[in-house]
């Protein structure tokens, strides 16, 4: 399953962010470190479901919609100069080991300092605090390889010695490969078996860019001047309110109004038992979903998925007339998988016997035989043939 990560400096929101996605309780409080141990909880993206397409209703979706399980980790608030020790030190950053993406979470309020602390609103503005993630992470890489750096150039000397195979291994437990060292190189200019120590941290930058991709996301708009929006606006941050998202989700979970993550607006049931004053609550919600086109959540965790991972949605089925699996089960799973993946490599996420045994696969929309080469499409239906089922 994918694994996403909540990272930024404390009080910016990352928990209020976590429980929206996760509706798991959490403490929230008004002071660095609230969060010590990393919180892990299944969230999920929105996709829409073929049985819309198709013309059924398959009843594993939401009026058209699927929401597909992911991982998400919320680390603790990380501070400048956390890689020699600061605040929590170095247990933020191994938290992100397991990581395949980071949301990082700016307050777009300006009332919290670089270290977390609260000061005025709009006093602190928060494209400033983008850059140190990223500044922390590669640090903190430069300090695991700096420890064995001189040794590995030495062995570059030797004739079956790779150093790009001897990064990998450094990192083995961040999930970094051969490939990925060896494209990190390319970006930053260099050559690893003659590089300076200042040549190395520019490489560790580019090896955690390629390895732990990062999209910027600008909590509390509720609460932020105009000037910052603006200037947020110009980067084409992603805009969110992770505590108007919790407020619907809370609502809707108590059928006050009618909401489904990921939607613009939400309304209200003819029975709703809120009061003028709770509607007029939510309407400050409503308008900031009007402005952004939604609470900015969903959006987060879309765009860290199919936009910054490039992944797509794949429904494996065993009847290619019926939609459905040996049980009667229509559509019933939804696969996150690598954009560029082909029809066995889907039989190996179904079971690996599945992929062992792989003959063929049909496309259940046109119920043609497709090529086991052919890249498939987000939103495919396949069957897979294989004699192992």
């Amino acid at each position: 399953m994918i694994t996403l990560a909540i990272a930024g400096k404390p009080n910016c929101g990352k928990s209020t962010f976590y429980t929206a996605v996760t509706l798991a309780h959490v403490e929230i409080a008004n002071y660095p470190f609230t969060t010590i141990d990393a919180n892990h909880g299944v969230a999920y993206v929105r996709a829409p479901c073929p049985c819309a397409e198709l013309g059924f209703s398959c009843g594993n979706c939401h009026d058209g919609v699927r929401f597909i399980a992911v991982q998400i980790i919320d680390v603790a608030g990380l501070v400048p100069d956390a890689h020699k020790g600061r605040g929590l030190g170095n247990q933020f950053l191994d938290n992100l080991r397991q990581a395949d993406a980071i949301l990082h979470i700016i307050d777009a309020s300006g009332a919290t300092d670089e270290e977390g602390n609260p000061v005025d609103v709009g006093s602190h503005h928060p494209l400033e605090d983008i850059d140190f993630i990223r500044h922390e992470m590669t640090m903190w890489l430069y300090g695991i390889l700096a420890k064995n750096w001189s040794k590995m150039q030495r062995s570059t000397q030797q004739k079956n010695y790779s150093i790009y195979d001897a990064v990998a291994d450094q990192f083995a437990g961040l999930g970094i490969t051969h490939e990925m060292v060896k494209r990190a190189e390319e970006r930053a200019g260099i050559e690893l078996r003659t590089c300076s120590n200042e040549e190395v941290v520019e490489f560790c930058r580019e090896l955690i860019s390629t390895s732990k991709p990062m999209i910027i996301v600008a909590n509390k708009t509720d609460m932020a001047p105009e000037n910052i929006l603006s200037d947020l606006k110009e980067k084409e941050i992603i805009l969110a309110t992770a505590a108007g998202e919790l407020a619907l989700r809370k609502a809707e979970e108590g059928k006050f109004i009618r909401y489904m993550p990921g939607d613009s607006s939400f309304s209200y049931p003819e029975d709703s038992p809120l009061t003028e004053a709770q509607k007029k609550g939510l309407s400050a919600v409503a308008a900031i979903m009007e402005e952004n086109n939604g609470t900015g959540v969903q959006q987060a965790m879309n765009t860290a998925v199919f936009d910054l991972l490039d992944y797509i949605v794949v429904y494996p089925v065993e009847d290619e007339n019926k939609y459905c699996d040996g049980l009667g089960r229509t559509l019933p799973d939804a696969f996150l998988m690598k954009r560029g993946s082909n029809s066995h490599d889907l039989a190996y996420m179904v079971h690996s016997d599945i992929g062992d045994g792989f003959l063929y696969a049909v496309d259940a929309k046109t119920k043609m035989r497709i090529k086991e080469s052919q890249e498939l499409k987000d939103g495919d239906v396949i069957k897979i043939v294989s004699a192992n089922k």
